[in-house]
């Protein structure tokens, strides 16, 4: 059941994703638009508006990737061969990626705060707005990893004979 809780919050980090990336088009557009024809004036908060959306486009990034299994994880070794060497395998990388996470999430805190503090200069936006997306992307990155870290276990149990396994 929170298996499938965590998916569907996964679905919906996709979907925020898409409309983050089709937002960023937007002023992205404008400031090349601006640059290279003269159509239109050279808006300074359209550079201020991409970078927030890029920061929050690459932090629900980075959370679906670690869902899907695609990010921090960089194979220096053969593929293990045995469900067990396949659970260590993948066990240290699920560790890893918890560990950092849950420091990301407890330092990224104080960050937020940091960021509370200051406003961008051309929009006058808080920048708590892109500085909370760190504790935020720690706390999802543990979960995730967490839960896939649950799930190996699982079918590591799943893998042995009922006898060995009490």
């Amino acid at each position: 059941m929170l298996g499938v809780a965590l998916e569907r919050f996964c679905a919906a980090l996709r979907g925020l994703l898409a409309v983050l990336v089709g937002a960023l088009a937007a002023p992205v557009a404008m400031q090349v638009i601006a640059r290279y024809t003269g159509l239109i004036p050279n808006y300074l908060w359209t550079e201020e508006l991409a970078t927030f959306l890029f920061i929050w486009v690459v932090m629900i990034g980075s959370m679906v990737a670690v869902w899907d299994g695609t990010h921090f994880d960089v194979r220096v070794l053969p593929d293990a061969r045995g469900p067990l060497a396949s659970l260590l395998q993948d066990g240290f990388v699920l560790v890893c990626v918890l560990a950092f996470g849950l420091m990301v999430a407890w330092y990224g805190v104080d960050y937020a705060r940091f960021g509370a503090n200051q406003r961008s200069m051309m929009m006058g936006a808080n920048k708590i707005f892109t500085h909370v997306s760190v504790p935020i992307a720690g706390a999802v990155w543990a979960i995730f990893a967490a839960w896939r870290l649950k799930e190996r276990i699982d079918a590591w149990r799943r893998s042995q004979p009922r006898s060995a396994v009490r």
